[in-house]
């Protein structure tokens, strides 16, 4: 067993520059937020002037729709989640075609406005909801077996009545952090370079949001794999203090990479599709999924398990659980789970929904703002319920390393023996991400 040097009750700092450099990172933000905030104040204090009349518009006519759409996409978090807790295998099919659905409806939304910034976002979201509803078409075989898994991984939750609560805590810490970081933006729009300052703030957004998803993640994920390892009731105040402590640096830097890995994903899908079609694109595509085999082995979303259970570092977690699938023989299943685009598919509809209804209302009061307040609103809606997403998505991945850790464990059934059988015999055919050198039988 390759974790028995580790202990479960590890007391070691984890990723430690990563923790600073968040931490760092974290302070520069709020004093720039503070500061821009202040010049925005001063910006309304001082009247007849340009920026008085600009900033007064933004607060009337821009600042509101961002606030609603940050309400309703902390609301659609709780409703997808609890959708998800309460009726799993009904839940898969409503949010791939509802995610498919949404888009396009806020794509064809946004070209009716026929503004140049619109457009460009409708067209975008037409081309995400074809490839959307490609992939949902394309995964249905596999619709049957994610919904078994999200049974399956979410039968624990029944027995920690708070383990929801950590996520409850990022969600209204990311609903206030959002509200001041709006106050920010109207600031920075008046301070030199705008457009750079605002990709700044709208990155540290991104990774701030990105860090409480994964704390979450760490949390649930300490008490379900302690529940399969060991059989024991954790303490889930306990499990949160200690991911926002000494696993926080592998949080921060896990929300680094994790998002970066899961866009490889989805071009290592395309290259997959590919490599059949001439000699060129052959040595392309395995050139490239060599890299990304690498690339898997040291930086994966299955970390996370490890993490919480053993306090390793992000990379050597990668390593672990990716070694346990290894040893399992289940690299193909893993990468065939579906729950995890389930999940960030709930995002993305999320983010259509508060597009439609940020967007129709800004183009009724003050178009000019239309475009800015669709790109914000979308991302807002994606990055809060990924938030409240972190609990089932945690649930699937301590439920697939923990199987992999001990494949005997009375806790599970045989819903993923029967699966690698199904694999393993050639009676189920997988269109998998190769991460790996592909297997054949001799």
């Amino acid at each position: 067993m390759q974790n028995q040097s580790f202990s479960l009750n590890s007391r070691a700092y984890t990723n430690r520059i990563s923790m600073l450099l968040f931490t760092f990172h974290i302070i520069v933000a709020i004093v720039a937020v503070c500061f821009f905030g202040f010049k925005a104040v001063q910006g309304l204090l001082v009247t007849g002037t340009s920026e008085h009349r600009h900033e007064k518009r933004m607060i009337k006519h821009w600042l509101p729709q961002i606030e609603a759409s940050a309400v309703l996409a902390v609301l659609l978090a709780f409703v997808w989640q609890k959708c998800v807790r309460e009726w799993p295998r009904i839940m898969i099919h409503v949010i791939l075609w509802s995610s498919f659905g949404f888009t396009m409806s806020a794509g064809i939304l946004l070209l009716c406005f026929s503004m140049p910034g619109t457009d460009g976002m409708g067209v975008a979201l037409l081309g995400f909801g074809i490839g959307d509803g490609l992939y949902a078409c394309w995964v249905t075989h596999r619709i049957k077996f994610a919904s078994r898994v999200f049974v399956q991984s979410l039968l624990p939750v029944m027995k920690f009545s708070d383990l929801n609560v950590p996520t409850y805590y990022m969600l209204f810490i990311g609903f206030l952090w959002i509200t001041v970081w709006c106050f920010g933006v109207i600031g920075a729009l008046n301070f030199y370079y705008p457009p750079l300052t605002i990709i700044a703030l709208i990155l540290s957004l991104a990774w701030t949001a990105e860090v409480m998803r994964n704390v979450a993640t760490v949390t649930v994920s300490r008490v379900v794999a302690l529940y399969y390892l060991r059989g024991m009731q954790s303490n889930t105040q306990f499990c949160f203090q200690r991911a926002v402590t000494r696993n926080l640096g592998s949080a921060c830097l896990g929300s680094l990479f994790v998002p970066a890995i899961e866009a490889l994903r989805i071009v290592a899908r395309a290259l997959n599709l590919l490599e059949g079609e001439d000699e060129f694109l052959f040595s392309c595509a395995h050139c490239c999924l060599r890299v990304m085999e690498a690339i898997f082995r040291y930086g994966n979303s299955w970390a996370f398990v490890h993490i919480a259970a053993y306090g390793k570092d992000f990379v050597r977690a990668s390593q672990s659980t990716w070694g346990l699938f290894e040893m399992q023989r289940m690299e193909e299943l893993v990468d065939s789970d579906i729950t995890s685009a389930v999940c960030f598919l709930t995002g993305v509809s999320s983010g259509s929904i508060c597009t439609i209804f940020a967007s129709s209302w800004t183009f009724s009061v003050y178009k000019p703002y239309t475009a800015t307040v669709a790109m914000l609103s979308f991302f807002i809606g994606y990055l809060m319920t990924r938030i409240g997403m972190a609990l089932p998505q945690a649930c699937v991945s301590c439920y697939y390393v923990c199987y992999a850790e001990n494949p005997s464990n009375r806790l599970f059934d045989s819903t993923i023996p029967d699966r690698l059988q199904m694999i393993r015999s050639g009676r189920d055919i997988l269109a998998s991400t190769p991460r790996f050198p592909r297997r054949f039988n001799n």
